[in-house]
């Protein structure tokens, strides 16, 4: 990158977005990488840094951010292993962080069972547990090797600490019996790794041994015993064994090391890699960011909710931008401070974050520009003084210098600092200048000249940023389309300036100027004023939307009880067909006793009816809950009284029709007939019975030559098929053809249920076992239907 180009990233403050960046970085490596991050102008190379970003933050989101605080620098480390050296305690332990950071981090990768762009990075991970277990465990600290690093260490460690135990044991011997009183103290110390007693200067001779020492005032001499000489060489000797092992286990470890060098590199350089686009993740959680879509051709931004990325997110106010499709030149006029130049600055700083793979507080799309080009000055940048026409000359030419297709320019108050004529007249040239060489340029401006170039030129387009003058406050928001006002005159008034003086500075302004203005002033109020008709309208909409997302969730609610209820109501029906069931049988076996001690004729015709009025109980409310048939009753004292021939419902006895035989006596009793059954009940246990009149059916003659038969009470068939039905139906369905099989006399009847998965012929076998009118129950043989049929022999 060019010395300009450079310039233009201080100017922009992408230093800064770095450095917040390096902030998320663990290792030191990483943060280096962060530092030194560039803006591509390759667009596959920047789509690639752009999805490992955007895969590691959804990393994240699912499984945390993998630890990289064990990275540490190990190439001068490699470089002396490789080279024969010796590496000591800390540099080892080193390079066990790094090899346990590797294998946690393939441990992560292994969480996630889906492919991502950091999938080839996590593949160039080995880790090596069996050296970094071997290192560990040898070294405790970097001041301290473990017992078990090797056998003899350990052994040798061992007869130190006895021989130590026997010195420690005749020195205590010592300072507690005669001699004590020879001593300054009575301690055991130690002088050049020797172990010595503090004895009294003039009784030097009273204790035989060598004097390792003198305190500085002269007083005491620390003297070796003779009776301990002997052991300290002995531990001497031994300490130079145990300094020889651990230079062993070093020098081994350090060659293991050397082994592996390549593999330990790899791992280094894959982290610090991971650590890097990680610290992208973490920034973009931080700037509440999200990744733009990068366009195929460059030359092209459009953003949406746009935030600097340096300003507080909680306040900064979000703007609209956009340049290159239909305009390639952006004119942003506006009051002093309404935000002018913190547009200029997010659209040159977002460019340059998407164009390094970052995520960009804002959304939609965004191109890669080849350079991005700054002149803004304001009290933020201190390199040069913007104070002046001709420092903003010299980095203007500069630029002219080297703009060119695809590139984007910005100037902050183009032209200012001269004769302002002169000035816009240079500011339009310039403008026009860098069109031409292909780049697009942003530009603010005081300058009205540029209000007009905009309105009149085609590929140019004004924006502003908006202002309110009641307020005196600047919204920050940008409006594009619509030039804006400096509003210099109203501010002032605002701020109490003398009425006198701005209206003589009024009259200074041209006719033209002042007509634009007026023009300007127009346009803003007719610009709030659609805003207002915009919001209302957003307002009734959102509104109308409420109101339908309530209409939608009564109705769901509705039909929620709706369907509550005829679950209920199916329920209800349910229990009414097992009850009446359950009494039908207890019944028929009351009816069948009743039939065993009768002898007579008359008894068993009372019988049979008995059993015709019950069965037609249960088949009547089976026909009503599954067909959903339903007749009017209508209370007899309403409409008329009872007379012969009437139809009614017996309450009393399951709702049962009958005939009414002859009009009610006095005491309020009606004889009824229901089938073959006669009964005499009271008026008020009966209802009057409305039907819907049928159409006559033609009346069959029957044949004079047919012979006449016995009619039964009802036809009955052979068979019943349940195919298709629940296993609840087809019992139901069962037993009401098991009735009429029996009142009918049949010795032997078939229940069609097909061969299927077998559930239904389990059902209807077991419960035709259970019934006590069933002699037996099997499946039928070849020629009868086999396993698709049940025969049942009738008692």
């Amino acid at each position: 990158m060019n010395k300009l180009g450079e310039k233009s990233l201080k100017t922009l403050e992408y230093y800064e977005i770095l450095e917040k960046l390096a902030a998320q970085a663990a290792s030191e490596a990483a943060k280096e990488k962060c530092r030194a991050l560039r803006p591509l102008d390759d667009r596959e190379q920047a789509e690639l840094w752009m999805r490992q970003t955007t895969d590691a933050k959804e990393r994240m989101v699912r499984q945390g951010s993998p630890s990289f605080g064990g990275i540490r620098e190990v190439g001068a480390i490699l470089i002396r292993a490789d080279r024969g050296g010796t590496l000591n305690p800390r540099e080892l332990l080193s390079v066990a962080s790094l090899l346990q950071t590797a294998r946690r981090a393939l441990a992560y990768e292994a969480e996630s069972e889906e492919k991502s762009a950091l999938s080839p990075i996590f593949g160039l991970l080995s880790g090596n547990r069996s050296l970094e277990e071997a290192i560990t465990t040898a070294i405790v600290s970097e001041e301290e090797i473990a017992d078990g690093a090797s056998p003899e260490l350990l052994s040798i460690r061992r007869e130190l600490r006895r021989i130590s135990g026997r010195v420690r044991e005749t020195l205590n011997r010592m300072i507690s019996g005669e001699r004590s009183k020879y001593l300054q103290e009575t301690i055991i110390t130690q002088r050049n790794g020797r172990f010595v007693v503090p004895v009294k200067a003039e009784h030097r001779g009273d204790v035989p041994g060598l004097v390792h020492d003198t305190s500085s005032t002269g007083a005491t001499v620390f003297v070796e015993p003779q009776q301990v000489v002997e052991i300290n060489n002995q531990i001497k000797v031994l300490e130079g064994r145990e300094e020889a092992e651990i230079e062993r286990i070093l020098a081994s470890l350090s060659a293991e090391v050397s082994m592996y060098k390549g593999a330990i590199e790899q791992d280094y350089d894959a982290l610090t890699t991971l650590d890097f686009i990680f610290a992208r993740a973490k920034l973009s959680f931080e700037m509440n960011a999200a990744a733009p879509s990068l366009l195929e051709s460059g030359s092209r931004v459009r953003l949406l909710r746009a935030r600097h990325p340096l300003l507080d997110k909680d306040k900064a106010v979000a703007i609209d931008i956009a340049i290159g499709d239909d305009y390639d030149t952006l004119v942003i006029t506006g009051p002093n401070t309404g935000g002018k130049t913190v547009s200029l600055k997010t659209l040159g700083l977002l460019s340059l974050m998407a164009a390094s793979g970052l995520h960009i507080p804002a959304s939609e799309e965004i191109g890669l520009f080849e350079h991005v080009y700054a002149d803004i000055g304001d009290e933020q940048s201190i390199e040069q003084s913007l104070s002046t026409f001709s420092a903003h000359m010299k980095t203007i030419v500069s630029i002219m210098d080297c703009c060119g297709q695809g590139d984007l320019v910005l100037f902050d108050e183009l032209g200012a600092g001269t004769d302002p004529v002169e000035g816009a007249a240079l500011a339009v040239a310039v403008i026009g200048y860098a069109r031409q060489m292909g780049a697009c340029v942003a530009a603010t401006t005081h300058y009205a000249e540029l209000k007009t170039f905009a309105l009149t030129t085609d590929g140019v387009e004004n924006a502003s940023c908006e202002f309110d003058v009641q307020s005196l406050q600047p919204t920050y928001r940008l409006l594009t389309g619509i030039p804006g006002k400096s509003n210099a005159f109203a501010i002032a008034a605002r701020l109490g300036l003398q009425p006198v003086i701005i209206d003589r500075a009024k009259e200074q302004v041209s006719t033209e100027d002042a007509r634009f203005e007026d023009v300007l002033a127009e346009l803003e109020r007719e610009r709030r004023r659609i805003e207002k008709m915009k919001e209302e309208a957003q307002r009734m909409r959102s509104a109308a939307q409420s109101e339908r997302d309530k209409m939608r969730a009564e109705r769901d609610a509705a039909e929620e009880r709706a369907d509550k209820m005829m679950e209920g109501a199916r329920s209800q029906a349910d229990n009414i067909l097992k009850n009446a069931r359950m009494t039908a049988e207890t019944v028929f076996d009351e009816l069948e006793t009743l039939k065993k001690q009768s002898q007579k004729k008359a008894s068993e015709q009372n019988l049979a009816a008995a059993k015709a009025a019950l069965r037609g109980v249960i088949t009547q409310t089976e026909n009503e809950q599954r067909r959903g048939i339903q007749k009017r009753v209508v209370d007899a004292e309403e409409v008329r009284p009872l007379a012969k021939g009437d139809r009614v419902r017996l309450l009393n006895v399951g709702g049962v029709i009958a005939t009414v035989l002859a009009a009610p006596d006095r005491d309020g009793s009606v004889q009824v007939q229901a089938g073959p059954m006669k009964m005499t009940v009271k008026v008020n246990e009966v209802r009057l019975v409305e039907e819907k009149k049928a159409a006559p059916k033609p009346k069959m003659q029957p044949r004079r030559d047919a012979p006449r038969r016995e009619l039964n009470l009802r036809s009955a068939e052979s068979e019943v098929d349940v195919r298709g039905m629940s296993a609840e139906e087809a019992l139901f369905e069962v037993d009401n053809f098991l009735s009429r099989a029996i009142m009918a006399g049949l010795p032997a009847v078939t229940v069609i249920h097909g061969k299927g998965t077998g559930v239904l012929r389990n059902a209807v076998q077991q419960h035709l076992r259970k019934n006590k009118r069933v002699k037996s129950v099997r499946s039928g043989v070849y020629g009868e239907g086999e396993q698709g049929v049940t025969i049942v022999e009738l008692k």
